[in-house]
């Protein structure tokens, strides 16, 4: 019956053999399959087709036929089948030519209008009967449930064996698989133990993954990495990204996860389809968490502390204190609230970054700012509440900060032991044992082993010469002497507060530790400050003192400045009026560049109001070139020179200032496709005219002569209206 569906035009064509495995796992085990897909060519030949017409296409090997997008044999074996090229394809089934019904279906639609027959280990089809059709649907459609169901039970029975806690899945660096199901160990090499420690115990100290980072990087210490797919431990320089990798795994608060991401498809622009893996934020919709599944680098409850510590340190929200500790001396910074609004107040600067202002923006249009004060006031008063705060913790404190200097001198000095270990009892050795056992004539290849070991000893020489000079900067602990100093600071905590070598961002870190925020508010009628502390404990504290006004600095600034900004606030915002006056080379009285607060400054101080849009705005809006030349469909370019040459009218305050145009309906008639009759170019104008070109645009600027712009055809440009009454070379207003 199967050849009997063979026709001699069938047998003019090609037979194509598609064979195919899907993963390089199966092609390089199930041999027997791959021969059986092989010998289909011998089938071929017996059905009537000569060798010569036998092709063989195996470019899929090792591909999954659950899509086209990647299978460039299958896309020639449908271009192929599209020419006409083929009389039959023959698979050893139907799975082996697709897994989804989208590829089958094209396939099949493609072979009954060509002709051409399908094959496989049951039979031959011919697509354009039904019967047969009907049969290849079929099979095609179990051969999609069928890759369901395989995907479906191992997706099952990795899930299965995770919930358990026993699935291997790639741990990160610092852990390692043990022999008993489930178990999960701490890596065996000391030095990469003693390296994440230290990542943590930093963390806890200075609070902000940045700080940990420069740390290391400062100290000369390294990180351990390891590729995704595995491979060998390596030592690399430590990054921002690295560090806060292993604070934000929570495999290394000793969980065991599965599942924290999900494949997303979606169309690119060529309308291929690409998968991606997006990472899934919420625990709870995690597929696997098992919580202390193993012995873990810190607990729990310290790995979600440190997350929160970094969700603070981001920029936060306007009404909600946080971020990181920056640079400059506000005590406040990230912790200052508005008592009129609640919103979080920012920081700026006076007198090159000496003086704070906390200012809330919270306010309307009309105010600008909610509530803007000067912050030294506040930051002393706040200095001496916390130091009030600490008095009685003052020894304590300096007790553990001599602990913590010798702990710290401590972690950098093993880690480079270790390091220096490493390089000289393992390393070196491995390299040295390479060399002494090669074959002595193979000179290639004992080159090449001399020259590692010769790097493996420059190592060992930089590993020992960092700690040499790590000893000698530190000390192994404190002295007497140093410890009576630190516990006689502890008794004076002004004095520490005080010193030179205590940082803004010391004191701020401190502060952080004892403060959740401090809320700021003017009293009366302005000139009593009230400041209310949270402290970290849930305690409360109010201060209120008399505000202090410094004298206000003389106004200096130019007349011609002053009356410039006056005219020029009758039409722009005070930034568009900063940016104009800074294209005029104009500067403060302090030879500052002029910004938007500071032409509001001094506005004020001169009595000038700010912008406001008129509310009977004359005809036509006032745009910009850029804009101008959208609407009118030219160029920019265009648009400036008609400016120059008068041909439109502008307005500029002045010079800097931008150019505006009143788009109305009479600019807009100036502008056409075709020119009227009775309007000529500018070349035979001035031939007619007997004038220059300049003398014909002074004219049109004028309004003695009409004029028209073509933007369409062959000739674009200018079009003027001559008249017979047009003025000539000799009339007087020329």
């Amino acid at each position: 019956m199967s050849e009997a569906k063979i026709d001699p035009a069938q047998l003019s064509k090609r037979a194509f053999i598609y064979v195919r495995q899907s993963t390089q796992t199966q092609v390089q085990r199930n041999r027997e399959s791959t021969r059986r897909q092989y010998e289909l060519a011998d089938r071929a030949r017996s059905l009537g087709w000569s060798a010569d017409q036998v092709e063989i296409i195996d470019e899929d090997l090792g591909r999954s036929g659950a899509s086209s997008a990647e299978r460039t044999g299958f896309a020639r074996l449908t271009a192929e089948v599209a020419l006409g090229q083929a009389g039959i394809v023959l698979g050893l089934e139907v799975s082996r030519l697709a897994r989804n019904n989208a590829d089958w279906y094209r396939l099949l639609d493609l072979c009954g209008l060509t002709d051409t027959l399908i094959g496989d280990a049951d039979g031959i089809y011919h697509p354009r009967r039904h019967n047969d059709r009907l049969v290849l649907g079929l099979k095609g459609t179990f051969s999609e449930i069928e890759l369901h169901a395989f995907r479906t039970r191992l997706l099952e029975g990795l899930r299965q064996k995770a919930a358990r806690g026993e699935l291997r899945i790639p741990l990160p660096v610092g852990y390692v698989w043990g022999e008993a199901p489930g178990e999960v160990r701490f890596d065996p090499d000391e030095e990469v133990v003693h390296a994440l420690r230290t990542v943590f115990a930093r963390f806890a100290e200075l609070g902000a993954a940045r700080r940990v980072w420069l740390w290391l990087v400062e100290e000369g210490l390294s990180l351990p990495a390891r590729q995704p797919a595995g491979g060998p431990l390596r030592w690399v320089r430590p990054s921002l990204a690295a560090v806060r990798q292993v604070l934000t795994n929570p495999v290394y608060a000793g969980a065991y996860v599965f599942g924290k991401t999900r494949t997303e498809r979606r169309l690119d622009a060529s309308g291929a389809v690409r998968c991606r893996r997006v990472a899934i934020a919420a625990r709870s919709d995690w597929q696997v968490f098992l919580p202390e599944h193993h012995p873990g680098y810190v607990d729990w409850e310290t790995y979600e502390a440190n997350l929160e510590r970094l969700e603070a340190n981001r920029p936060a929200h306007l009404k909600r204190p946080g971020g990181a500790v920056r640079e400059g001396p506000a005590l406040l910074q990230g912790l200052a609230a508005c008592g009129r609004c609640g919103r979080r107040m920012y920081t700026q600067y006076r007198n090159g970054r000496s003086k704070p202002d906390y200012i809330c923006t919270g306010g309307n249009a009309a105010t600008r700012s909610c509530l803007c004060i000067a912050g030294s006031q506040i930051d002393r008063a706040v200095e001496q509440a916390v130091l009030e705060a600490l008095r009685p913790a003052g020894v304590e404190a300096a007790l553990q900060a001599a602990e913590q200097l010798e702990a710290d001198r401590d972690a950098a000095l093993e880690q480079l032991r270790l390091a220096e270990e490493r390089a000289g009892g393992y390393e070196t050795m491995r390299a040295e044992r390479a060399y002494r056992a090669v074959d002595p004539e193979n000179r290639r290849v004992a080159r090449g082993l001399e020259r590692e070991w010769e790097r493996r000893l420059e190592q060992l020489e930089q590993a020992r010469a960092a700690v040499a000079a790590r000893e000698r900067t530190c000390q192994r602990r404190l002295s007497a002497a140093e410890r009576a100093a630190v516990l006689a600071l502890g008794e004076d905590l002004p004095r520490v507060w005080h010193a030179e070598t205590t940082t803004a961002r010391d004191r701020k870190e401190l502060l952080r530790e004892l403060l959740e925020e401090a809320v700021i508010e003017l009293s009366g009628d302005g000139e009593r400050i009230r400041l209310v502390l949270r402290w970290s404990g849930g305690l409360r504290s109010e201060l209120e003192f008399q505000r202090q006004r410094g004298r206000p600095a003389p106004l200096c600034t130019g007349e011609e400045t002053v009356e410039l900004v006056r005219r020029l606030a009758e039409h722009y915002p005070d930034r568009q009026i900063s940016a104009i006056l800074n294209r005029q080379g104009r500067t403060t009285v302090k030879g500052l560049r002029f910004t938007r607060n500071r032409v509001a400054v001094l506005r004020t101080s001169w009595g000038i109001a700010c912008y406001r849009a008129p509310d009977d705005p004359p005809e036509g809006d006032l745009v910009t070139v850029v804009e101008a030349a959208r609407q009118l469909g030219i160029a920019a370019s265009t648009i400036h020179r008609w400016l120059n040459d008068g041909f439109i009218a502008g307005e500029q305050l002045t010079p800097g200032a931008p150019w505006r145009i009143r788009m109305n309906d009479e600019l807009r008639s100036r502008f056409v496709d075709e020119a009227p009759p009775g309007y000529i170019p500018m070349q035979d104008a001035t031939r007619r005219l007997g004038v220059s070109r300049q003398t014909v645009l002074q004219w049109v600027k004028n309004g003695k002569l009409e004029a028209v712009h073509v933007y369409r055809g062959r000739r674009k440009g200018l079009r003027i209206q001559v008249l017979g009454d047009s003025p000539g070379l000799f009339d007087g207003t020329a």
